[in-house]
Parts: structure tokens; sequence; C-alpha cells
């Protein structure tokens, strides 16, 4: 596997389905992108802490765990891809891969491995299910032994599966041993206190840190209030409501519009978000370009001092609010532990003056 291998037909795994595309691993890692393009998936050799196999139905997952604690599932691989991949982590990572059983007795009982920023459900030695906790948006204490996690509302989730999931309950009696509890504080407690640090649920966690009013939106067309929240991005219209989580945000363009007083923001999505019967995979917003705006986060500060004092910034004062805009929604999303997202630059040694700008090429 010197000059790396390909592998057709690999899907990514999530909460709201898979997405087919194409992986290669070679020796600086693992890349992965989407058939069609869009969304990519890049991991560095140096990054992978840990390596699995599965046997799932009609094919194979592998899973990748990196140091930040995110984790990834390709599934499509082919039994005899197993030998050669094992072979590729163990000379190249120095990872021995482990290999984990799919539990299908139908059992709803079992304990619970909290690893890094996932849950999973085992039965005996096999895994029934596993989600990210970095999904979590909210968790309830129901009663004295059962406790619901909630995941975010994404509007683009939907957009490639008719099913995502939503809620899932735990039951945790009293007499568990795993979350030893006692009589103030039971092992449900003590359970939901475990999934809040680890999935950084805090107070305020849904509230925006910044509202941009009355925003024109060519598309989906409309005027809606632009909220930046600490987990997502809401667009809020009189008819319409989108939560798009920033993991969703591929890329970010800034085009001003050569003699006007209107800059462009174009936000592109995979998977895009849905209007109907209509995909939107492009959000275009309109900023006025000469409008110098200050804004403060609203956000406390015992939560900024602890989670974000080194990724964000207090307050931000530009020349524009577009740019307000592009910085802190890159700077949200690199502190919910997303892959970052890059602004679209100008092509050098142009002057700009009605030009219209892309990624790929140009025209004057």
């Amino acid at each position: 596997m010197a000059d790396g291998q390909l592998y057709n037909n690999i899907s990514l795994g999530g909460r709201g389905g898979t997405n087919p595309g194409q992986l290669k691993i070679d020796q600086r890692g693992i890349q992965w992108k989407k058939q069609g393009g869009g969304k990519a998936i890049e991991v560095d050799k140096a990054d992978i802490v840990g390596v699995t196999w599965m046997k799932v139905p009609r094919t194979n997952q592998l899973g990748i765990r990196v140091k930040d604690g995110l984790y990834y599932k390709f599934i499509g691989f082919r039994d005899q891809d197993i030998t050669s991949l094992t072979k590729f982590f163990q000379c190249n990572c120095g990872i021995v891969p482990e290999e984990k059983q799919l539990s299908v007795s139908g059992r709803n009982w079992g304990e619970v491995d909290l690893n890094g920023n996932m849950l999973t459900f085992m039965v005996g030695s096999k895994q029934a299910f596993e989600v990210s906790l970095a999904d979590v948006a909210q968790t309830q204490l129901q009663g004295k032994n059962d406790v619901m996690l909630e995941f975010h509302v994404d509007d683009t989730t939907g957009a490639n599966e008719k099913d995502s999931l939503m809620e899932i309950s735990f039951h945790i009696p009293n007499s568990n041993t795993q979350f030893v509890g006692d009589e103030n504080r039971p092992p449900a407690q003590v359970f939901r206190d475990k999934i809040m640090s680890m999935a950084d649920v805090s107070a305020g966690i849904e509230e925006a840190v910044v509202t941009f009013e009355g925003i024109a939106i060519l598309t989906p067309r409309g005027r809606y209030s632009v909220e930046l929240h600490l987990s997502f991005l809401r667009l809020q219209g009189q008819a319409n409501d989108f939560k798009i989580q920033y993991s969703s945000v591929v890329r970010l363009f800034l085009l001003p519009k050569s003699n006007q007083p209107h800059t462009f923001v174009v936000v592109t999505l995979d998977p895009p978000i849905r209007k109907g019967q209509t995909l939107y995979p492009h959000i275009v917003l309109q900023f006025e370009t000469d409008y110098v705006v200050q804004s403060t986060l609203q956000i406390g500060d015992e939560l900024f001092n602890t989670k974000y004092k080194d990724k964000l910034e207090p307050s931000y004062k530009t020349p524009s609010n577009c740019k307000v805009f592009i910085k802190l929604t890159k700077e949200l999303q690199q502190a919910a532990q997303s892959r970052s997202i890059s602004q679209s630059a100008k092509p050098k040694n142009f002057t700009v003056t009605g030009l219209t700008f892309c990624d790929v090429a140009f025209s004057d």
C-alpha cells in the first residue's frame, strides 16, 4: 500500500444515516470524500489512537478514533479488505485493530461504556449500538431512575434520510453497580452528571450568543434573524425556522458586490436543508458592506472562562457585520470540535472590479 489504496462505495456513518463515498488510505492517513463532491474527512496518521473492526449486516465497519475524541465509522468493506487494512495499521500506525462483535439478541438491558465522546451500549461483550455525545443537546432526569438524552435538531440531517435519532431513554435502577449513588444522589443522577460532563451540556447552551436581525437571504428567499448558538446556527423567519449544525457547514464564501453597498456571504452545506420539496445546498445571505458593528457575546462569564476563553473573543468589532458572521461561525465550529471550514480566497494579482469569484475558475 505504498501509493495508497482506494475503496469505493464506502459510507460514512452518522446519526442521520449514511453518506456513500470513496475512501483512500495511504502513508499520510485516511481521506474520505462524499460521492458527487461536498463533505470530506481527513484524518492524519499521527492523530489515530484506535481502530476497530465490526461485522455488520452484509458488510464490515471500520471505526477510527482520533486524539480529540472524535470517532468516525466507515461502512462497506469486504471480508478480504480486513487483512490488508489490518496490516497497514499495524505497520504504519503501530496500532493493532480491535475486533468487535455486534449484538443481535434483541436484549435491551446491558452496560454503558463511555469512552471519549462516544456512548456504547454493551450486551455482554457485544455492542448493541453507539451514539456520539457531541450530538446530545439536553439531558433530563425523569423520576428517580430514568434519564433521557435529547439530540440536536438539525434541518440538514433529514435531507438524505427519512429517519433520524431524536431521543433515547435509559433506565438505571437503584441496584446498579456501575454508577454508584446514595440516598440523595441515585445512580440515574450519577449517570446523568457523567453524560453532562462528557457531552458539554450546560445551562444556556441553547441561547444565541450573537443575533443578526433582519438579514435578507436570497436562497431560501426571505428575511431572517440569523442566530449563532454555541452548537448550531439558526435561521428564524416568519414562515420558516432552520437549525443547522456547524458540522454541516462545509465552506464559507465572501462575495462583495461591485459598486453596491451590499456583500454576499454564501454558506455551503452538506447535507443541504430542505424547504418543501426543494433542497438548498447553499444559503446566500446579504449584509450591508459599510456597517460598523460591535458584537458582545451573550454568554455567562463562568461558562466563557471555563470552556471558551481560548476559543472565542468576548466581543467582536469590524467594519462589516458579514466579517463578524464569518469569523464567529468559524470559531464556533472549531470550538464545537468539528472540522474547520475554510473561507474562499480571492484570486491573487487581480483587482476587485466586477469579477465573479469561485474556487475553480473565474471570469472577467
